[in-house]
């Protein structure tokens, strides 16, 4: 029972607090919380003041980018370690901060105080007695009209379904910003392609696609404080997505891609080439030459694409195996690190 006085959430929360400090102590587990930022002067410093207090062991990292406030001076006044990172969009941001940051366990959260940080311990806890790689926040919203606006959850839904059909069922939440990661996932990710928030769309499929052992965890979602601007651009950012779930689908699943290619251009001949084979039965005359032409060339980049998947499909296996190798070769988090 919580004392007198303490809410059952905040007591939960101390518990795992307690229970994560012993355990990180115990196997000597480094953790990291990653902030990217832009702009986020009137926010960051209570999200490096709540980190603090919710994870008083971790190292605390404010990736600035460019922002034109004081978002930096903000952050280091509030004793995080302030970076720069000059290439504009959240995926140059996460690819900067994978690439510097060396511990056992990272935090991921965005910098406009949405996410409650005393979710953090429970999710870190769940990542080292499980051995999993990645620990995603489900987002549910306080107050859902303004925290969570519907045009976003609908998104939200959509595009986690498209990714769920193509590369496995496993996130309810793809978009999500708060996720807790371990080493082997950061440091075999590969090389991000993505500029803003579609990066998250490829954390997703990286895990999916190495069949990495993964959870979620219901965490609050609150409105930005007032004054604090969102940088989401719900059509703009959907487009982005949509792009990046194409191109993820290309790259990851060639032959279904292609096959796709070989079915749409195979429908097509085959729809300009009949009336010219009934034509030609029936009289021995090509009426409509240029029609047959272009019927003979589509019919032939669907072969080509078709070839194309097949090749590309014996490729991306071998990348596979390539990035499964890389990603056993780190132990898993806190694996053959306890201290007696």
């Amino acid at each position: 029972m919580p004392p007198r006085g303490m809410h059952a959430r905040q007591y939960h929360a101390r518990q795992y607090q307690d229970a994560l400090a012993s355990s990180t102590a115990r196997r000597g587990l480094e953790i990291a919380v990653l902030v990217p930022c832009y702009n986020e002067a009137l926010t960051v410093a209570k999200v490096v003041a709540d980190f603090r207090a919710a994870l008083p062991r971790a190292r605390i990292y404010v990736y600035d980018n460019n922002s034109g406030d004081e978002t930096a001076d903000v952050a280091r006044r509030a004793g995080a370690t302030v970076r720069r990172e000059t290439l504009q969009g959240k995926g140059h941001v996460v690819r900067r901060m994978f690439a510097d940051v060396e511990a056992d366990i990272y935090v991921l959260v965005d910098g406009d105080d949405t996410y409650d940080a005393a979710a953090a311990p429970e999710m870190i806890e769940r990542l080292i007695e499980q051995q999993l790689d990645l620990v995603n926040a489900r987002r549910a919203a306080e107050n859902p009209g303004a925290a969570y606006r519907w045009g976003h959850r609908a998104g939200n839904a959509a595009l986690t379904g498209m990714v769920a059909r193509i590369f496995g069922d496993r996130f309810g939440d793809m978009l999500s910003g708060y996720k807790v990661l371990s080493r082997r996932f950061v440091k075999s990710f590969p090389i991000i392609t993505s500029k803003g928030f579609e990066i998250e769309t490829e954390l997703a499929v990286h895990a999916l696609e190495l069949s990495m052992p993964t959870d979620e965890l219901v965490t609050t979602y609150r409105e930005r404080p007032a004054g604090s601007v969102s940088k989401l651009r719900t059509y703009r950012d959907a487009i982005r997505i949509l792009r990046a779930i194409f191109l993820l689908l290309k790259e990851e699943r060639p032959l279904a891609f292609f096959t796709g290619a070989f079915a749409v251009l195979g429908v097509l001949a085959l729809g300009l080439a009949a009336p010219i084979v009934v034509t030609f039965i029936k009289t021995g005359l090509v009426p409509r030459l240029p029609t047959a032409v272009l019927a003979t060339g589509l019919m032939l980049l669907a072969f080509l694409s078709l070839a194309c998947g097949l090749i590309l499909d014996t490729v991306t296996r071998g990348r596979k195996e390539m990035k499964r190798l890389q990603y056993l070769a780190l132990p898993a988090v806190g694996a053959g690190r306890e201290r007696d």
